[in-house]
């Protein structure tokens, strides 16, 4: 990092919210270190249901996962984080990184790929893009709806408890399928947020 000036280091205006998730501390304590600079709020989950748990109540802007977790893999996060009211932009990383993992990730929705070991230039360059693409999304909409309902911006309500526990058991069968050679149940299938229930209630 030396050589460059601050003025290069890309970071959000005000508090930005990412979520970490790898099943490796090195991993998680880097972007930690990285993200340091700017105006990063960091959470850290180690695997997908940690993950999962911590988005059901707190709206993130940015999500940086490992592309294969203990109980999951991205692919899993990114079908999860679809039925949110303002799912995070997704940025997968890892070791292996290249060309087709990098397609496979933007066609199927994702963000960017990043590779490690992380170089922190390109991780701030790319989480700051990720988080303006969702601040003009998402930012101006979730900013409203707090100021509606009385809540934090970063508060979001919770989905049913069964639907929650559903959810997370798919996942870990979804894991256990890919071992056992057929195709798994497609994991967050039944997620919902309360709110977003009510308002299909009261269109139909």
């Amino acid at each position: 990092m030396s050589g460059r000036s601050e003025e290069s280091i890309p970071s959000p205006e005000g508090t930005a919210v990412a979520l970490a998730v790898s099943p490796l501390p090195a991993d998680r304590a880097r972007l930690r270190e990285i993200l340091s600079e700017g105006n990063w709020e960091l959470h850290e989950a180690s695997d997908c249901c940690g993950a999962l748990a911590l988005l059901r109540d707190q709206s993130v802007a940015v999500l940086l996962c490992e592309r294969d977790q203990a109980d999951g893999n991205w692919e899993d996060l990114l079908k999860a984080t679809a039925r949110l009211p303002d799912p995070p932009n997704l940025i997968v990383f890892s070791r292996l990184a290249d060309e087709s993992l990098w397609a496979k990730v933007l066609n199927l929705g994702g963000f960017d790929v990043l590779m490690t070991p992380f170089e922190p230039e390109e991780v701030l360059r790319v989480t700051f893009a990720a988080w303006s693409r969702w601040e003009c999304d998402f930012g101006a909409s979730t900013a409203q709806e707090a100021t509606r309902s009385g809540r934090p911006a970063a508060v979001k309500a919770a989905p049913p408890e069964e639907d929650w526990l559903r959810a997370q058991r798919e996942i870990r069968e979804s894991e256990d399928a890919r071992s056992g050679g057929w195709a798994p149940v497609s994991p967050m299938e039944t997620i919902r947020r309360p709110a977003r229930q009510s308002a299909a209630r009261s269109a139909t």
